[in-house]
């Protein structure tokens, strides 16, 4: 019998591609929503929630999976299965390919392999994730839970599958060994050239006209501002981002090669320089 994991919402962030996303949650505190859908997104269900700070988060790595699709036949390598998606079932075809055993982290410089299980590599059987963030606030807005998170290593339109408190006491341990992750990664040295600082300041000028009004408190204003509208403060975001080096790790000793990273509604070019450090070098918006 096959089990049936529920879809209880989505994530809303400014990343919309895994290139740039944060390989680890709370690395970077940049700010998203988890939109709960129907029938998950009454408040009762949220009673008690607010006097946590932090929450753990389950669920699915979307871009690694076979697009929903209806069912034809149990072939190449694909297996039928239903996805719930809140107030109905859909039937799917999700990849199925044979099962990789190992990986190569990017923490161990993309060429050393270890075992899938020794790893938080997204290429995983079950195609979930598992991460704790910061809780900053729970809205409700036209009768639906709109939950306001930081620190998120999620991109955009991830679905989420559960929702539990984080506990210190027991989920805080001391005297852990953490393998060939004994600490977080160091940060490198990031630069704005003045025509990159330009054409983001130009980019912020013109979207303050925006059609949508995010200051008004609607589901719709919300996402406008998670997802697209870009404010002045995104630019600690971007850096903060870029910083951790989002690049495969066989590129990092690449000189003057441009890379671009999608954040909201502009890409954002950078390459490395003379020193080792990270140089953002063009702003540009797309639609």
């Amino acid at each position: 019998m096959a089990h049936i994991s529920p879809i209880i919402g989505y994530h809303r962030a400014p990343l919309s591609q895994k290139f740039g996303t944060p390989r680890q949650p709370n690395l970077v505190g940049m700010s998203s929503i988890i939109e709960m859908i129907t029938p998950y997104d009454t408040p009762a269900a949220f009673d008690g929630l607010e006097a946590f700070s932090h929450i753990w988060i389950s669920w699915q790595f979307h871009h690694n999976a076979v697009k929903n699709h209806p069912l034809k036949s149990n072939s190449d390598n694909k297996t039928q299965c239903l996805i719930d998606k809140g107030s109905y079932h859909s039937e799917a075809l999700i990849d199925t390919k044979p099962f990789r055993a190992q990986v190569r982290p990017p923490r161990l410089g993309g060429n050393q392999k270890i075992g899938v299980f020794a790893s938080r590599s997204m290429y995983r059987p079950s195609g979930l994730g598992l991460s704790v963030v910061k809780l900053e606030s729970i809205d409700i807005i036209e009768g639906r839970v709109i939950l306001v998170i930081s620190g998120a290593d999620m991109i955009d339109s991830t679905p989420v599958i559960d929702i539990k408190p984080y506990v210190g006491y027991s989920d805080a341990l001391n005297g852990t060994s953490d393998g060939f992750a004994p600490m977080a990664p160091v940060p490198l040295e990031i630069d704005l050239t003045e025509l990159a600082s330009e054409q983001f300041m130009h980019i912020v000028n013109a979207q303050q006209t925006d059609k949508y009004d995010t200051k008004s408190l609607s589901i719709k204003g919300m996402l406008n501002e998670v997802q697209k509208q870009v404010v002045a403060a995104d630019i600690d975001h971007i850096k903060a981002l870029i910083a951790l080096d989002p690049r495969p790790a066989y590129r990092q000793s690449e000189l003057n090669t441009p890379f671009t990273m999608r954040y909201k509604s502009i890409d954002v070019g950078f390459t490395q320089i003379e020193g080792g450090g990270l140089q953002i070098i063009k702003v540009r918006f797309v639609d």
